[in-house]
């Protein structure tokens, strides 16, 4: 497929050109309908019915991209354009040639599924988040998609919003880190380059607080807790080059996301500098009218192109009246233009006008071995061991006792791909069965879950059972909220009647979002956190069970006791009564439960032990200016080696607004060899203390503020230093 030709009359397809120049250049020999074109995105473009529609300059972008060459569709049953087909339509057929933008939702992987973000962010492994990135947009890019949604970075203390799972864990820090890692992994240093696609952060802002956990909901919040908390991670996504944010379904304080002048225009365009794209999400112009704030679709294109909305997907409403509203006046042509620069600016960062078709000949996006050895050091980061009486690490020895693995993930590889997968195919997972099978061979009995006195009698004859419990991952993702965080029903009564037995019960449990495993921690020996783990989920598994590698992962997320216990996180700031866990009994807000979360953020077990030492700091003050240097030691005490999450959090005891009682600043991922000691070593700035105060501007105080470490929220030793205006 040739590329397009540059020709006198069009000069914006001059490469040597500046981006910015191409862009002024184009505008000039555009229509006001050819630019309203370019702010109306469609679902699906049939190259065939949609040929006058894409040669007219009417549609902008396409949301479902895949397969770069006809008869290439998805066997997940998507309705899916042939790219290049329409794209010639676009480029040679239309007046100016400007490319069609085609996206699709690449998550967490696209053929090579990696972990839900929720298990990447388990890992704590910025390195890996960029890693899996880039391979998700170099195969995404072989079937054409030259832009995804993703990073979600909502941060939420809501297990009971199925979105979790997109999430990429409670904290801003954690969240903003890996979604710069996503970001780069995605974009490269040239998003341009064949192999890379954009990102989208998503959802500007507010989501994670949808009432209830309810999917859509509203949200009460205030700018002050916005910015200390919820908009943390899009900046750091912005900082880190993202092409473009997604406006949120909810509203804010009443005032619908995608008609949010304030936040959308004013904070992010204007404050931050962001000159990407902000694409509304699925009819999200639209629903301003179903949440009351528009009379119709007329008046919600107003609303939104003024917020700063700049291309609107799939409702229609730009296409149908930005024009009219321009002509009468209602809408500032300024509004307009800096919308359609900034989708061109995206088509030209991507290199569409150079390389505006996606056929590869020869090209395969299937799993090779160098993907899939990715996949699965996330899959095994992911693993998050919460307990162990001594059951785990499993003998691998040829002559120890006979292992049943039961339940219903045991074969189902389409069930461990998580959820918005829609690339992956579960015949390319590797799976518990499958991965034991080779490890273990005669020693393992499979049953699969679906008759519970079937799996008693396997228990009672097994030495040892493993338990693959958990949720499907239909249960979690978009739409899929729920009012019980407890397992689904009939697994807790299976698995009462095996520990029954007496014998070694190890529970695994692959979930879409923090769960209430109180019994499940009260009955089985060992207790894994495996999320939903992806391609490689078989051999993360049994690599983790049989000691081949260390569990290493972090819960990114509290789980509370209950759903009763919602919320719980380390959000929590100080009230007037404090309640102290060594006295939770006595002073807890509940009269018929204790207060404090069963797993706290940050918890990760391995099969070793770990002691930390007191935290020491170079200097007890820290110049508003500079930083000081916090080292605390950690040893190896057992006989195996590790891999240790070092978390460092910090108090500040006084401030203009209510802070965090602990907030999580940074981390080092430090590997230990039996034996070993290491000091561990932070650069502590004052910076990292910065909050937003009353007036809503950023400020670092004066006075102490507390450091602490330790392997999770919940155990941590303090040192405290001052911060002052200059070093004394």
């Amino acid at each position: 497929m040739t590329d397009a030709p540059t020709t006198p009359q069009r000069p914006w397809l001059d490469a040597t050109l500046p981006v910015e120049e191409r862009i002024d250049l184009l505008m000039a020999q555009m229509t006001l309908a050819e630019k309203v074109g370019q702010t109306h995105m469609v679902a699906n473009i049939h190259p065939n019915d949609d040929a006058a529609e894409i040669a007219s300059g009417r549609i902008s972008s396409s949301l479902y991209a895949s397969g770069a060459t006809a008869g290439n569709e998805r066997d997940a049953g998507v309705l899916v354009a042939n790219i290049d087909a329409a794209q010639r339509h676009a480029v040679e057929g239309s007046r100016l040639g400007i490319p069609l933008l085609f996206g699709r939702d690449v998550i967490h992987g696209h053929r090579t599924v990696s972990p839900i973000p929720l298990g990447i962010a388990a890992s704590f492994d910025a390195d890996l988040a960029e890693q899996i990135g880039e391979v998700a947009a170099r195969e995404a890019a072989v079937d054409g998609v030259a832009w995804t949604f993703t990073p979600m970075v909502d941060i939420s203390e809501e297990p009971r919003w199925g979105r979790v799972a997109e999430s990429l864990g409670e904290t801003p820090v954690l969240s903003g880190r890996l979604a710069a890692s996503i970001v780069r992994g995605f974009q490269g240093d040239d998003p341009g380059d064949p192999d890379r696609i954009a990102a989208c952060a998503k959802h500007f802002a507010g989501y994670g607080l949808g009432a209830g956990g309810r999917d859509y909901d509203t949200v009460s919040v205030g700018e002050n807790t916005l910015r200390n908390l919820h908009l943390r991670p899009f900046k750091a996504a912005v900082d880190a080059g993202v092409l473009s944010l997604m406006a949120a379904f909810n509203d804010v304080d009443g005032t619908p996301m995608h008609a949010h002048e304030h936040l959308l225009r004013e904070v992010l365009k204007d404050e931050w500098g962001f000159d990407g794209v902000v694409v509304a999400d699925w009819n999200g112009v639209g629903q301003i009218v179903f949440q009351g704030a528009a009379a119709d679709q007329r008046e919600a294109a107003r609303l939104a192109i003024r917020a700063g909305v700049d291309l609107d997907m799939v409702s229609g409403a730009y296409l149908e009246h930005l024009e009219e509203l321009v002509e009468t006046g209602e809408v500032e042509l300024a509004l307009v233009d800096d919308a359609v620069r900034r989708v061109l600016r995206l088509k030209f960062r991507l290199g569409l006008f150079e390389r505006p078709y996606a056929g590869r000949p020869g090209a395969s996006n299937a799993p090779t071995p160098e993907t899939r050895e990715i996949a699965l050091r996330a899959g095994q980061a992911a693993h998050v061991l919460v307990k162990n009486d001594g059951v785990l690490p499993l003998d691998a020895s040829a002559d120890a006792g006979s292992v049943l693995l039961t339940g219903g993930f045991v074969d189902d590889g389409d069930a461990l791909l998580g959820t918005w997968v829609l690339d992956g195919r579960g015949e390319e997972v590797v799976t518990p069965a499958d991965a034991l099978r080779e490890r273990l061979g005669d020693r393992l009995t499979v049953g699969d879950g679906r008759f519970s006195d079937v799996t008693l009698m396997q228990a009672r004859a097994a030495e040892t059972t493993v338990m693959l419990l958990g949720e499907h991952r239909s249960r979690s993702g978009e739409a899929q909220s729920v009012v019980d965080i407890g397992l689904p029903p009939g697994q807790l009564e299976v698995l009462r009647s095996v520990a029954a037995f007496g014998k070694p019960l190890v529970a695994v449990v692959y979930t879409g979002r923090p769960l209430d495993l109180s019994e499940v921690l009260d009955l089985a020996d060992a207790v894994l956190v495996v999320w939903h783990p992806g391609t490689e989920a078989g051999n993360a598994l049994a690599s983790v069970l049989l000691g081949e590698v260390e569990p290493h992962g972090r819960l990114p997320m509290t789980f509370p006791l209950s759903a009763g216990h919602i919320p719980t996180s380390t959000h929590q700031r100080p009230t007037g009564r404090l309640i102290r866990a060594d006295v939770d009994h006595k002073e807890g807000r509940y009269i018929d439960a204790l207060t404090y979360p069963r797993l706290p953020f940050g918890l990760g077990l391995s099969y070793t032990s770990v002691d930390y030492g007191a935290p020491t700091v170079s200097a007890p003050t820290l110049p508003l200016d500079g930083s000081v240097t916090l080292s605390v030691t950690v040893t190896n005490t057992g006989e195996r080696p590790c891999r240790e999450t070092v978390q460092l959090y910090f108090r500040d005891p006084v401030a203009e607004v209510t802070r965090p009682l602990v907030e999580l600043t940074d981390w080092a991922l430090v590997d230990l060899a039996p034996g070993e000691a290491r000091e561990v070593t932070f650069d502590v700035r004052a910076d990292q203390a910065a909050y937003v105060g009353r007036d809503l501007t950023t400020r670092v105080d004066e006075g102490e503020i507390v450091l602490l470490t330790g392997p999770d929220a919940a155990r941590l030793q303090p040192v405290s230093v001052t911060v002052t205006k200059k070093d004394s």
